[in-house]
């Protein structure tokens, strides 16, 4: 009975939390396939019917298609750049032991200083003179290198604790460099390589403020996040429509988490481990 005693204030603190998590995606869920006279008048009671109507509206209305393919353009070869570029920096400074090295790494931890808003006009100003402003282009240029930071940091403490002596065996077959990075660290490292890839495609794909600003609101090129406002200019006040806008550009984060949520739990766990 202590025992029990003792566990309830637990177990009245995890469900008050489960309640404020179900109950507005609950909300959430149910006003998608409301109208507004439904929505305020019976917020939390069941839809009436499962009609998509206000889904097909949100999608035809805001061009949610093409804005879905464009902002998967967009974070597909920003996260493979990102890779590309993070992977052998993070390789280079696990594998380095000196001032040079422990400076360089510091380096990429000023970039967490840097605010959003603070980059916005000297990041404008870059767009114009290279002659890519409102192109995806120079976002795929663009996000990776306000991704490399986190990337970096994340990807050399795991690479620190893959053994040197797994690379010293290697040598003496007659590894190449790239061939270690490719065959010993970049395996050993999946789940921190899983966690920069669902960091970053969360940041990628909810990208709004450069989105607006270097792409416009060109609808043949626009994202989906610049898409989705013009839902409440289209249609006024129809919130059942916005809400259903809102559930479609969060379907491809729910697949990417799906397919990523056991690698970054094995992250998670590996490092509690660790410590």
């Amino acid at each position: 009975m202590k025992l029990g005693k003792s566990w309830l204030p637990a177990h009245v603190l995890v469900w008050t939390y489960v309640v404020l998590l179900v109950v507005p995606l609950y909300y959430f869920l149910a006003s998608a396939f409301k109208t507004n006279e439904e929505i305020f008048g019976s917020p939390f009671a069941p839809p009436s019917s499962l009609d998509p109507g206000n889904f097909s509206t949100a999608f035809q209305r805001a061009d949610l298609g093409l804005a879905v393919v464009n902002s998967g353009l967009v974070t597909a070869c920003s996260l493979i750049l990102t890779l590309a570029l993070a992977i052998p920096a993070a390789f280079a400074l696990a594998r380095s032991t000196g001032r040079a090295a422990a400076a360089l790494e510091k380096v990429f931890s000023l970039g967490f200083l840097i605010p959003t808003f603070a980059a916005l006009f000297p990041t404008f100003l870059l767009a114009a003179a290279t002659g890519l402003f409102h192109t995806r282009t120079f976002m795929v240029l663009f996000l990776p290198a306000t991704a490399m930071p986190l990337s970096v940091v994340i990807l050399v403490q795991f690479m620190r604790t893959v053994p040197a002596e797994m690379e010293e065996a290697a040598r003496i077959d007659g590894a190449s460099t790239f061939a270690v990075l490719r065959h010993i660290y970049t395996p050993m490292c999946l789940p921190g390589i899983a966690t920069v890839l669902l960091l970053n495609f969360l940041t990628f794909w909810n990208e709004y403020l450069y989105s607006l600003v270097i792409i416009g609101p060109d609808p043949a090129q626009r994202t989906v996040q610049v898409a989705l406002p013009t839902l409440k200019a289209i249609t006024g006040t129809d919130y059942g429509v916005l809400t259903a806008g809102t559930i479609l550009t969060l379907v491809p984060v729910w697949i990417v988490y799906t397919v990523l949520q056991k690698r970054m739990q094995r992250a998670l766990i590996s490092g509690a481990v660790k410590m």
